[in-house]
């Protein structure tokens, strides 16, 4: 990491929040504090960060929703995002994921752990980029009657509804476009989306599959978009269109 990395810390915690800050300042990066999501988004109107510090449990909207908006906006999608929260439970890191986290981390941390956190996130998202090269680099690809709009990043339905994506959820697609008829299994998704290496659950890529066939209405009990090749993994079954 160089001195320009900026970490926006989102955090109403008064305590936790200084702490933080002066951890990360000590080593050499750029930070910004804000109690909660109103502030966070003044903030954003001047200031952009590398990556956002959020907090679950917020005052007014959580942080749940606030990330959930962050990785569909334009202007904030590709901010890398680390969830912080005291909260140990299993859905919780997984819907922390699926709203557009990069990572998750429970609290009481090490600040330590933390900022090792910061480098591998920050390290990662720089070696991939945000968003994984598409077919053919198109900027449209269509497949089983709706259309990825990839700049735009959201899909449009066969009856011309737009559908809003998450920064996970438009991940997961376009490694499904990049393998079509292809059946990968929960390792090989969890890699080609980056997501956090040793400490993902496998049942969080599940719920992440089930989240996309709902946006793509896909059946659940009989998809004929993704299917699920039992005991292997998930296949895209959708032609896509040259």
């Amino acid at each position: 990491m160089s001195q320009s990395d900026r970490i926006l810390i989102v955090e109403d915690d008064r305590e936790t929040r200084t702490l933080t800050r002066e951890y990360l300042e000590e080593n050499g990066l750029e930070t910004r504090e804000a109690e909660n999501g109103l502030v966070m988004w003044e903030i954003l109107r001047t200031w952009t960060p590398d990556l956002i510090l959020m907090d679950l449990m917020l005052p007014g909207e959580d942080g749940l929703m606030l990330c959930k908006r962050l990785s569909v906006e334009e202007a904030t999608r590709d901010i890398a995002i680390i969830m912080l929260t005291a909260r140990g439970d299993e859905m919780d890191r997984i819907l922390g994921l699926e709203m557009g986290a990069d990572d998750y981390l429970s609290k009481p941390f090490s600040t330590r752990e933390l900022l090792a956190r910061i480098r591998s996130v920050l390290r990662r998202s720089r070696a991939t980029g945000r968003i994984p090269p598409t077919p053919a680099e198109r900027d449209e690809i269509r497949f089983g009657g709706w259309t990825l709009k990839v700049k735009a990043r959201h899909l449009l339905s066969p009856d011309g509804v737009i559908v809003d994506l998450t920064k996970g959820e438009m991940i997961l697609l376009q490694i499904f476009l990049q393998h079509p008829n292809e059946t990968l299994n929960r390792d090989q998704l969890t890699d080609l989306c980056h997501a956090r290496e040793a400490t993902v659950f496998d049942r969080g890529m599940d719920v992440q599959v089930s989240r996309l066939r709902k946006r793509l209405r896909d059946d659940p009990k009989n998809p004929t978009l993704i299917k699920t090749v039992w005991g292997k993994g998930y296949m895209l079954t959708a032609e896509i269109v040259p």
